[in-house]
């Protein structure tokens, strides 16, 4: 009674056959996805254009090895090599079913040596036993050694007219650019979770199986871009649920959350309620629900909010929630919806350093309250208009008296106090800026610089012989106006008014010339140029015989355009080498900078504060390392 028993059971089990395998599809119309290479592969069948070696890449379960029998049916149909093969031919039934001799099917995963490459190509030189073509199907070719892959170039590169190969993996950057040389390559794309429901729902239904549309996007996007796996895990949900998949046994199997709960902190973040948010995560931590996955479904939240903030119309309804969506997104502000998320991502990558899963979850939430913009604090008003808040930072503090005068022996010794002081704060020395069209008022010297005499001396024995002077502070001198500023040509100040083609000229030209936008090769021909004559708008330019070199006749028709486009009107540019007895824009350039040095080295060389450190150290000014400042 129990072999009959055990019997019966076994051929029970053996007639079901999972869903992934039933629905393997036999032709190219039964392919779901992947039209970019499907048609390659048609019109390559259809027009007799076919190549000797494919290589199939992509993620698992996308149809890699689906495609390359459906391939070895086209080609070996006893019908006649098409890209629809009859499908019902002894050929096509022993491929379909796996045992078709001249399709050698190798996992390369197993058979890695170079011992077991080579006994794979012996038989490449026979002609095939029943059908068309050989077909050698080598599925993740990437596993092959470096000497079975150079024991495959030679016959992968001229093999016999009745052999084709093909390639198929799931990693093609661990192939050798010799192999890659060699196929014609084709990259399958991950299934989207539309296209996967789709798929799932005309399958139930041909399978007679209920089902919650819900359900099948939950199954979708646990896909993860692979068909197989969203067949598979069909397969589970219908154990699951007993014969039929819905939405809670869905989210049970998987272990995703209720949407519920993201709607629940979505509200409580749209308030910035703390209390409503840790409520919520309490409710979460009852349900036993992986905190990680609560974080991941609400940036997918925030991430079709800011869709819908964007664009309305783009807002799929794939979870039955558009509504919401689209009223969050009114809810929130732009700027807050990108804040939450990116706070979001960083959250999500922190939370396995977290020392507890719910404290790192309510941490990012709390962040999100913390860091939304409040808007911009104003001070109290009293404190803007209350002269002890304000003006007692900014007054100037009253100068002691200086004593009298100090011995001798204490000169020096309060002189390398008060630079001592002075060392503490370098950055409130200021020097007056090398550019004259930006000279600004010398900045305040600290009071221990420029109040020398406030400095105590140490006690010493009196000394008949006088003091030795010093340099009167620079909080006494009297400010002058600097001769080294008005010695600069009027030229140096950069003008920014338009230019007019009835004013222009060859001052024009020098002093303005950045502003004309001339780049490249033709920027440094027209630097070297100088505006001889214009009549009307032709513009007669001399180009120096030091860079004739690098002329062409091209040069002068861009140099049209781009004059004609600054003074937005025709212009004629002619252009001829010989003596530039004008001064041209790189000859300007060059002069203003050594003006402008020439005036930084002698502000440095008269500062009262560079001649108290000469005096007192025997410093020297480095004037190789002045620069300088340009506009």
């Amino acid at each position: 009674m129990l072999a009959p028993l055990l019997q019966q059971q076994t051929s029970s089990g053996m007639s079901y056959q999972v869903l992934a395998r039933k629905w393997r599809p036999k032709i190219f119309r039964e392919m779901v996805g992947q039209e970019h290479v499907l048609r390659a592969l048609i019109n390559a069948l259809d027009h007799d254009r076919l190549h000797h070696a494919y290589l199939f890449t992509g993620t698992r379960g996308v149809g890699k090895t689906t495609i390359a029998r459906i391939l070895a049916k086209c080609l070996n149909c006893e019908v006649g090599v098409s890209s629809e093969p009859c499908g019902v031919c002894s050929a096509c039934t022993e491929i379909a079913e796996g045992r078709f001799i001249d399709l050698i099917e190798v996992d390369a995963a197993s058979r890695t040596k170079v011992e077991d490459t080579r006994e794979i190509l012996e038989n490449v030189q026979y002609a095939p036993s029943r059908g068309r073509y050989k077909v050698y199907l080598i599925d993740e070719v990437h596993m092959l050694s470096t000497h079975s892959f150079n024991a495959l170039l030679k016959t992968l590169e001229e093999p016999p007219p009745h052999v084709k190969f093909l390639l198929a993996t799931t990693d093609p950057q661990k192939l050798p650019a010799t192999i890659l040389s060699r196929c014609l390559q084709f990259n399958l794309k991950n299934m989207t979770p539309e296209r996967i429901v789709q798929h799932l729902a005309f399958v139930l239904g041909q399978e007679m199986v209920s089902f919650e549309e819900p359900a099948l996007w939950l199954l979708g996007r646990a896909a993860d871009g692979s068909m197989r796996d969203a067949l598979s895990l069909t397969d589970q949900a219908i154990a699951f649920g007993s014969g039929k998949i819905s939405e809670v046994d869905a989210r049970s199997m998987l272990g995703t959350i209720d949407h519920g709960v993201v709607f629940e902190l979505l509200d409580a973040l749209s308030v910035l309620d703390g209390a409503a948010l840790l409520g919520a995560v309490a409710r979460i931590a009852e349900q036993a629900t992986d905190f990680g996955s609560v974080l991941e479904e609400l940036l997918a939240a925030l991430h079709r909010i800011a869709i819908a903030q964007a664009v309305p119309d783009a807002v799929d309804n794939s979870r039955g929630d558009r509504e919401r969506i689209v009223a969050f997104a009114a809810q929130f502000a732009a700027e807050d919806v990108q804040l939450f998320y990116q706070l979001g991502l960083n959250g999500r990558r922190d939370l396995p350093l977290a020392p507890d899963p719910r404290g790192g979850l309510e941490m990012v939430l709390l962040r999100m309250l913390a860091f939304k913009p409040q808007g911009i604090p104003q001070p109290p008003r009293a404190a803007l208009g209350s002269p002890s808040a304000a003006g007692a930072e900014i007054a100037p503090a009253k100068k002691p008296e200086a004593p009298a005068a100090a011995p001798v022996a204490a000169a020096p010794t309060a002189r390398v106090a008060a630079l001592a002081a002075a060392s503490a704060e370098p950055a409130k020395l200021a020097l007056p800026a090398a550019a004259p069209a930006r000279v600004e008022p010398p900045s305040p010297v600290p009071a221990s610089v420029t109040n020398l005499k406030a400095v105590a001396p140490m006690p010493s024995a009196p000394s008949p012989v006088a003091p030795t002077p010093r340099p009167t502070p620079l909080s006494q001198q009297t400010p002058a106006p600097t001769p080294a500023v008005t010695q600069l040509p009027a030229t140096a100040v950069i003008e920014t008014r338009p230019i007019a083609l009835d004013a222009f000229d060859n001052v024009l030209w020098t002093s303005r010339f950045p502003e004309f936008g001339v780049g490249g090769v033709v920027g440094t021909i027209a630097a070297h140029c100088c505006l001889m004559q214009r009549d009307g708008a032709t513009l007669h330019f001399v180009l120096s015989n030091q860079h004739a070199s690098f002329f062409d006749p091209t040069h002068t028709q861009r140099l049209t355009d781009q004059l004609s486009r600054v003074f937005a009107t025709t212009v004629r540019v002619e252009i001829t080498v010989g003596e530039t007895t004008a001064e041209t824009p790189s000859a300007y350039r060059e002069r203003i900078r050594a003006e402008r040095l020439t005036h930084a080295r002698q502000l440095l060389a008269d500062d009262a504060n560079i001649h108290l450190l000469r005096e007192s150290f025997g410093a020297e000014l480095d004037e190789n390392s002045i620069e300088p400042v340009d506009d």
